[in-house]
């Protein structure tokens, strides 16, 4: 099963051109190739939105769980959530994860630590993202066991194995697997869905306002990407003044 399984990531990987077509040596056991394909194809089954308009942000996602080929649905799954709530330096953010559903909690119990030192949390701009995430890294590691191998030769840096999609005062902000940084100034979409939720936004971003739009693109996703279902959760937040 397992062979089957890396025969089929395999393909994916080549056709892709993301992986080449010989094994790095210290990849010979079949634990090892399943490692290094689960790190390449990460498993970011979600429809996650935010919209940035005035002086407002919004973040949706839909609430479907799924683990390859099962469906823990929204009416069965006491915890459906993707984004949470945190408080930061300037207010209440919120942060979406995409990927292994472990993510969530960690990150939430992570961040929520940030947010009670007496430093606080700090996500107000893209460097000060970049800067509580790669504080975070070695946090991962050391406290919750994170494995940081991406799997991919010649990966410049250590992987964090997840990403996220923040909506906070400061704006909207993309954190990626190497902790790259990115900062949005109307929308953006992250999980599988995305394409169609990034598509939905660009058709009626000058139409609505955030929360609709950020519902829209998440309700796009559900229908057209499998593993994204109802219903939609929707949020929003005041900018800070001069952002």
């Amino acid at each position: 099963m397992a062979e089957c399984r890396i025969a089929a990531l395999l393909a994916r990987g080549l056709a892709s051109g993301a992986i080449r077509a010989s094994w790095p040596p210290e990849a010979a056991s079949t634990g090892r190739k399943l490692a290094i394909f689960s790190a390449l194809f990460p498993p970011d089954m979600s429809t996650l939105t935010a919209v940035r308009k005035g002086n407002v942000v919004a973040i949706a996602s839909e609430a479907l769980t799924t683990f390859e080929d099962t469906r823990l649905p929204f009416d069965n799954d006491a915890a459906p959530e993707k984004i949470f709530a945190v408080e930061t330096t300037q207010g209440t953010a919120y942060v979406g994860v995409v990927g292994y559903t472990a993510h969530f909690l960690v990150l939430k119990q992570a961040l929520e630590d940030f947010s009670s030192s007496d430093e606080g949390l700090d996500l107000s701009s893209r460097e000060a993202v970049f800067e509580t995430f790669r504080q975070l890294h070695p946090i991962l590691k050391e406290s919750y066991f994170l494995l940081p191998e991406s799997g991919q030769e010649g990966d410049p840096y250590e992987s964090s194995q997840a990403s996220v999609l923040i909506a906070s005062p400061g704006g909207i902000f993309g954190v990626y697997d190497m902790r790259e940084v990115h900062g949005y100034k109307r929308y953006w979409a992250m999980g599988s869905g995305y394409p169609y939720a990034l598509g939905a936004m660009w058709a009626r971003y000058d139409d609505l306002e955030p929360g609709p739009l950020a519902t829209l693109g998440a309700e796009a996703g559900i229908a057209f990407d499998r593993s994204s279902d109802g219903p939609v959760m929707v949020y929003e937040v005041a900018l800070a003044p001069g952002e």
